[in-house]
């Protein structure tokens, strides 16, 4: 638009008696406002592609938190196989079982415990006393080693450095009471393959002797019946999967040790599950609330994914084994509610857990990883696959709408920031024209009428 044609519309609009400025700025805002209005249904367009962003990142997240709690289902020595092993004497032994060790019993007969070689000094005034020279021999197994005292080792504390820089399988150390400082020498392990000696020999023992605290033995106890010897008191090996804690003696007493499935990991796991599985499908359902409020739907509602999703989640509730004494999800106290939420009955679990703890495994994993979390992982893989799933595919395309409305905004403000300068400049000439159009008018009417007194 020109000048004079903008000129012109204001004088057409003023019936030719204008002479009031223009408020430039306003006019020209008013005219960019409606040249913006594709710019504000595209910003419209931008709010709810940021809405369907959200509420498929949080489903996609709350997918894989469930895909998770079904691969712990799956896992075959996960919670679903974790064994509890009770000692009816835990004074004496007590147990650990690896999950999917063999649930049954076993017996303990502890003769003895494994111990630890130790050997110790006689005592000196203290710890930093200077010892006279000499030297002493330790024999670890059938290696003998002397240690020398003098030449920069002439203290309790400095001949118990020396000793544990040599890696003699002895740990020393400095006991200091009442009665003054002695060497104390400890085998770093328990058994006999770890006992040592110390000896001395007449003037070279730099007036130091030694006594034994304790000679390394091996602990001696029957499993099952069957004698064995162990260089520790914890026990592996002995069961496969299952540990025995030696705690104490009692020769001529069996201890029975029971493995029985471990419920509370059971239940504990299938909670998770029931957990992570509500979350989703309360999620879901929700994008397809009508809010009359609002009159909205959820931002997914027209998402042909999610409403397939909401299908598959429904569709897993009535799952059904063909192979397997526990065939449903009910016949281990789960049951469906009518927006598919899942509630489990953790009472009705455990006596299932504990009656056929493998048929509680088989419904989950199946004979061959075939089965209910091998189905329903494999169901939300199609969504939460990160290459071609719904989630990712859905996403992408929203990135691209999203980016070319944003190109096709970035275009329209650069073609009207031009507009404005170009408006700007042309108001303000015809604002200048204005202003100077009565003085003007006043200049012709005194030419045209040159007796006029009034000026009109």
């Amino acid at each position: 638009m020109s000048t004079s044609s903008i000129l012109g519309s204001v004088l057409a609009a003023t019936n030719g008696t204008a002479s009031s400025a223009i408020d430039v700025t306003s006019t020209v805002n008013d005219i960019l406002y409606a040249d913006r209005a594709p710019e504000r249904s595209w910003q419209a367009q931008q709010t709810a592609l940021a809405a369907q962003t959200s509420a498929i990142s949080q489903l996609s997240s709350e997918s894989s938190t469930l895909s998770d709690a079904l691969a712990a289902l799956q896992d075959q020595s996960g919670s679903l196989s974790a064994v509890t092993a009770s000692s009816s004497n835990p004074s004496v032994v007590t147990a650990s079982a690896l999950a999917g060790t063999t649930i049954g019993n076993h017996t303990v007969e502890v003769d003895s415990l494994a111990t630890t070689a130790a050997w110790y000094s006689s005592s000196v005034a203290s710890s930093s006393t200077t010892l006279a020279s000499g030297s002493f021999d330790l024999t670890v197994g059938s290696q003998s080693t002397t240690i020398t005292i003098g030449s920069g080792v002439n203290t309790l504390d400095q001949v118990a450095a020396s000793i544990n820089s040599q890696s003699l399988g002895v740990n020393a150390s400095v006991i200091t009471d009442s009665s003054g400082s002695r060497l104390s020498l400890v085998a770093q392990s328990s058994g006999t393959a770890a006992d040592f000696s110390v000896s001395t020999s007449g003037s070279s023992s730099s007036g130091l002797s030694f006594t034994q605290a304790s000679p390394g033995a091996d602990a001696v106890l029957k499993v099952d019946g069957v004698p064995i010897t162990s260089a520790s008191n914890t026990v592996t090996g002995a069961v496969s999967g299952l540990t025995f804690n030696l705690l104490g003696a009692a020769r001529g007493t069996a201890v029975p040790i029971t493995l029985t499935p471990n419920s509370d990991s059971i239940t504990a796991a299938v909670s998770d599950f029931v957990s992570a599985f509500n979350t989703l499908i309360k999620d879901v359902n929700s994008q397809f609330s009508y809010n009359t409020a609002t009159k909205t739907a959820g931002a997914l509602a027209a998402d042909s994914s999610i409403n397939g999703l909401q299908s598959q989640l429904l569709t897993a509730t009535n799952y059904a084994s063909t192979s397997n004494t526990l065939a449903s999800l009910t016949s281990l106290g789960i049951s469906t509610n009518q927006d598919g939420t899942l509630t489990l009955d953790t009472t009705a679990l455990a006596n299932a857990a504990t009656a056929n703890a493998s048929a509680v495994v088989n419904f989950f994993q199946g004979a061959a990883s075939n089965g209910f979390a091998a189905s329903l992982q494999s169901s939300l893989s199609a969504y939460t696959d990160p290459s071609n799933g719904a989630f990712t595919v859905d996403l992408t395309s929203i990135s691209s709408e999203n980016k070319d409305l944003t190109d096709q905004t970035t275009t329209l403000e650069l073609y009207l920031a031009t507009q404005q300068t170009a408006l700007t400049a042309q108001y303000n000439a015809a604002n200048i024209a204005l202003t100077q159009l009565p003085q003007q008018i006043k200049q012709l009417d005194a030419l045209l009428n040159p007796n006029s007194t009034n000026g009109n």
